[in-house]
């Protein structure tokens, strides 16, 4: 399964960012060969719409679920529609790599 992770940094030792339109990285992971990939959040720079920017992203980027602390209304409708699945990370979340964690568990 694909995940996309907001993030501060380009690493799975990162902090994780609560923010999804402008958080300045998104991770993407795999969960069956555990490879992943850093990349700028396209959205980041944008003065409006960032949210609806760096949704736009995952999909194309093929993902299934995103993980972030929080998704604005246009966000959240756009992977809605796109039929992404979203979760928070927990109060206790600090890197991606514990995200990835929580979420194998949780799941």
């Amino acid at each position: 399964m694909k995940l996309i992770i907001s993030a501060q940094n380009s690493s799975l030792e990162s902090q994780v960012d609560r923010r999804f339109g402008r958080c300045a990285w998104l991770i993407l992971f795999d969960t069956e060969t555990h490879q992943w990939e850093a990349f700028e959040n396209p959205g980041v720079s944008q003065s409006g719409g960032a949210g609806v920017a760096a949704a736009q992203f995952v999909v194309d980027k093929g993902a299934e679920v995103v993980l972030s602390g929080d998704f604005g209304p246009n966000a959240s409708r756009a992977f809605q529609a796109a039929n992404i699945g979203m979760q928070r990370f927990t109060d206790s979340t600090k890197t991606v790599q514990e995200a990835v964690n929580q979420f194998k568990y949780v799941k």
